[in-house]
């Protein structure tokens, strides 16, 4: 899975910009709140990628930067929205705005986004709270890990990189992966050893 695509802007649309690579013309959805902080068409740019595969149909997102990439898979999360979803939310607002609206969990404001009702945005709340990948500061990945004493899943994460796995995405999978594991008593009941595989394992699926 490729992290970044950089080359030159060929054309900007609405939600779309058009990149060209060693002759390839990429097609990549994108927020309007990244397209805004992208060099002019003819410039070379670096858009970090997410790629959207489902049995009829393959899109590849883009974003200016990694934290808006962080902050789009998070929504992602929320049941009942989709990618085009959090394009349009992501569109309307900046990435700091959005994330200092979820922090503050401010549901009036989530309501005047494009597509967001109060139950949706009750439920943005509930999915993200205290959840979220990414924050406001300098650093785009929280210290989550470390925070929930996680110490023991660097030894996986050193070997995804290994592998030539992004860290931060690696970071980010391993947070939902255990965060979702927490919940289930069998894997609590496993020796170090055991998780440690077990993460691994489910670290390479949601990577893939």
């Amino acid at each position: 899975m490729f992290n970044s695509i950089s080359g030159i802007i060929t054309a900007k649309l609405p939600q779309l910009i058009y990149l060209e690579n060693n002759n390839i013309e990429w097609s990549i959805h994108i927020p309007d709140s990244s397209i805004d902080m992208l060099p002019v068409v003819g410039e070379k740019t670096k858009i970090y990628t997410w790629l959207y595969h489902k049995e009829d149909s393959m899109r590849l997102f883009g974003f200016a930067t990694d934290k808006d990439r962080l902050l789009f898979l998070d929504l992602m999360k929320v049941n009942g929205i989709g990618p085009k979803a959090v394009l349009k939310i992501m569109s309307s607002v900046s990435t700091t705005e959005l994330i200092s609206i979820l922090d503050s969990e401010d549901i009036s404001k989530l309501e005047k986004l494009p597509g967001i009702g109060k139950k949706t945005a009750q439920k943005m709340i509930l999915a993200l709270r205290g959840k979220l990948s990414v924050d406001n500061s300098e650093s785009t990945v929280t210290n989550i890990l470390s925070a929930k004493n996680n110490g023991p899943w660097n030894e996986v994460i050193t070997a995804l990189v290994s592998m030539g796995y992004d860290k931060s995405l690696c970071e980010t999978a391993i947070v939902n992966i255990t965060n979702e594991l927490e919940k289930d008593e069998s894997f609590a009941k496993e020796n170090r050893s055991k998780k440690e595989d077990i993460v691994f394992k489910r670290a390479i699926i949601e990577l893939a």
